[in-house]
């Protein structure tokens, strides 16, 4: 059949129809399947809502060691930087010139206490005699006033030897109470005491260990009208839980008790003094250190809780995305509370209990599509997030 037949021709133009045809169903835009994002709903339950302040370390009880009578350090009795406990020899000054001094006082003591004898039993003769006019009643009074005055010079007598004692009893220094002394300021054969006291060292107690803290007036006013609200007071709810936490440290993994609360605010910086005990049973405190704290101002607070990973921010503040009963997402304005244990964070307003709150998948969710959703529970979702946090970091 000749090329230039009709029916030839038209056979062709079919065929590269068909073919043109097929091209063009390749080529349409296919679109997407909706992405898998991973939801939860909001966790309910009560919580304890806390203050969280900076505070430092601050030891127990702390002293310095001096030399209060004059002698030469003769020994030292501990190595420095060392643990001591209550009564150990720390320091010890040439005694042999107290030891001298209160065997004179003693004697001293001794020979008054002779003489008061004496005068006791010169005057009751003389009681007796002036009844018979034997002695006259000046010889009496001279008597009487004999003892009456070596009465006097045995009292000072046994309050010389008292002296003499103590300052035999300042040339050993011992520990006060179990604790950790710094290296010595005065090395043995050294004149101490000469003059004024003499610092030989400082002794610290850090077991237990104090934190020391200020509250702003804002939070002090903020808790004392919750106190009053409930009808209650500091010692009515018992011993306060404090949680502390070191730079080095996540979160806050140390817990002592609240131990004072000053009586007055300060004018001057608009705080208040409290202070925090701690049993500090591994020296994992030592004085002066930076801590954070966190001390409880509300137990047992109802609150509507998301993870913190869920949240996004906008010019119009902080938002989650959910996703609706036909599985589209939206955004939601939020108003948000405290970050609590777990990485959850309390929600004040703007989602419910039964909203779907995407909590994974956040990038591939934008508000108008559709998705489909799997779902997780808040807590799950949260510890999933800070795992990645700390992996990441």
């Amino acid at each position: 059949m000749p090329l230039s037949s009709p029916a030839l021709r038209i056979g062709l133009l079919l065929v590269v129809t068909a073919g043109l045809s097929a091209c063009g169903d390749r080529n349409t835009y296919q679109p997407p399947p909706p992405a898998e994002v991973t939801v939860a709903k909001p966790e309910e339950r009560k919580v304890t809502l806390y203050m969280e302040v900076t505070g430092t370390t601050a030891a127990f009880n702390r002293v310095d060691l001096v030399a209060r009578v004059q002698g030469f350090l003769e020994k030292v009795g501990y190595k420095d930087g060392a643990e001591v406990k209550k009564g150990d020899l720390l320091f010890q000054i040439d005694k042999e010139d107290y030891e001298i001094q209160l065997q004179i006082a003693q004697a001293t003591q001794a020979q008054q206490e002779a003489l008061l004898a004496q005068a006791d039993a010169d005057l009751k003769r003389k009681q007796d005699l002036v009844k018979t006019s034997a002695v006259s009643v000046a010889q009496l009074d001279e008597s009487r006033a004999k003892r009456d005055s070596t009465q006097a010079a045995l009292l000072q007598a046994k309050g010389q030897v008292a002296q003499a004692q103590r300052n035999l009893d300042y040339t050993t220094i011992v520990a006060p109470f179990d604790g950790t002394v710094s290296a010595r300021l005065v090395d043995p054969g050294a004149m101490v005491g000469a003059g004024e006291p003499t610092k030989l060292a400082t002794i610290v107690q850090q077991k237990p260990i104090y934190v020391k803290f200020n509250i702003d007036e804002q939070q002090v006013l903020s808790v004392r009208e919750r106190l009053r609200a409930a009808g209650v007071t500091l010692k009515d709810i018992g011993p306060v839980p404090v949680g502390i936490g070191v730079q080095t440290e996540q979160g806050y993994p140390h817990t002592g008790t609240l131990d004072y609360v000053a009586p007055e605010v300060d004018a001057t910086t608009g705080t208040l003094a409290g202070r925090a005990i701690f049993e500090n049973k591994d020296n994992i405190f030592t004085p002066g250190l930076f801590v954070r704290v966190r001390i409880p101002k509300q137990l047992d607070v109802p609150s509507l809780l998301v993870p913190d990973i869920s949240l996004g921010t906008n010019q119009e503040g902080r938002y989650v995305l959910v996703v609706n009963d036909k599985n589209v997402v939206e955004q939601r304005v939020v108003e948000i509370g405290e970050l609590v244990d777990g990485g959850l964070r309390i929600i004040k307003s703007g989602i419910k209990p039964e909203d779907r709150v995407i909590v994974g998948g956040l990038m591939r969710a934008l508000p108008g599509n559709t998705v489909v959703p799997k779902t997780t529970t808040a807590s799950a979702a949260a510890a999933a997030g800070q795992g990645a946090e700390t992996n990441g970091k």
